[in-house]
């Protein structure tokens, strides 16, 4: 079994603080990628 279909997320959505760079970033890029709507929500953007 692959880490996608472990980790499906094509029915969630997700809010990420902190999003524009070190690990809020990467977290809304994994979530994204596994399928999330993801806001991504930072004074930086």
């Amino acid at each position: 079994m692959q880490v996608k279909e472990l980790f499906d997320l094509s029915e969630e959505k997700a809010i990420v603080t902190g999003a524009a760079r070190g690990l809020g970033e990467q977290m809304a890029l994994a979530l994204a990628e596994a399928g999330a709507d993801v806001a991504v929500v930072d004074m930086n953007i």
